[in-house]
């Protein structure tokens, strides 16, 4: 998009996305702030924004923005940079961050598999609560299998539609802009 689109485009409609995302992914189990301050980093075209600017378009104060982030980082879906020659820090959402935070979440179901061997051994696999592990166990071993060629499948599919060079940007449904 170009600084001319940009600056046509309506505030309040990208303030309307913005909610209306981070609503979304309230629903998903997101905490508001985090949700609210990803969607506005994701609405933002460089995809990085100063705490100022975030406190400014969400209005909300510096504490706020503080841990919202703090939460986003844990959770890779946000990375802070310092501006060089400042104290200043921005925060960047990445191109990446649903690859990031699948990839993280993957190191935690195979934690979550490390607990569930654990308590089929101490609570015994013929009891029902061993029982009812070992079947939670199994479905975590199934789902981290599949999430794997997922993401193998994906880094095929986005080299497809988006290419290293940065030349060509190609929109999901094949055509290049």
């Amino acid at each position: 998009m170009t600084e001319s689109a940009a600056a046509e485009r309506d505030p309040e409609a990208v303030s309307r996305f913005v909610e209306s995302f981070a609503a979304q992914l309230v629903e998903a189990g997101v905490p508001r702030m985090p949700a609210r301050v990803f969607a506005a980093l994701l609405a933002s075209d460089t995809g990085t924004l100063t705490s100022a600017e975030l406190g400014e378009r969400l209005r909300i104060s510096p504490a706020a923005v503080s841990g919202a982030v703090r939460y986003l980082a844990q959770v890779h879906l946000v990375s802070r940079e310092r501006e060089p020659g400042s104290r200043r820090e921005r925060y960047r959402v990445h191109s990446d961050q649903w690859y990031e935070a699948l990839t993280n979440r993957e190191a935690i179901i195979k934690r979550w598999e490390d607990a569930m061997r654990e308590g089929v051994v101490s609570l015994g696999a013929d009891t029902p609560a061993g029982r009812r592990l070992a079947e939670t166990l199994a479905f975590f071993e199934f789902i981290e299998a599949d999430v794997a060629n997922i993401m193998e499948r994906w880094r095929l599919h986005r080299e497809q539609l988006f290419p290293k060079n940065g030349s060509e940007h190609r929109d999901p449904a094949g055509s290049a802009d």
